[in-house]
């Protein structure tokens, strides 16, 4: 796994956070919803390059 997928999951995770945060404070339910997926997409993308690192 390169650093860059690594720095582009972290961005999707702060950013996913980001629109949960907005969200809340907003009262817009689809946009924290957005957040929850960016951050479970990124979630999953660091279980799978962490298995990946373990293989290699």
């Amino acid at each position: 796994m390169g650093v860059d997928d690594k720095i582009k999951n972290a961005a999707q995770d702060l950013t996913g956070k980001g629109k949960e945060a907005v969200g809340k404070a907003t009262d817009n339910e689809r946009l924290e919803a957005e957040g929850n997926v960016d951050q479970a997409e990124a979630k999953a993308k660091k279980v799978g390059e962490d298995v990946k690192d373990v293989f290699s």
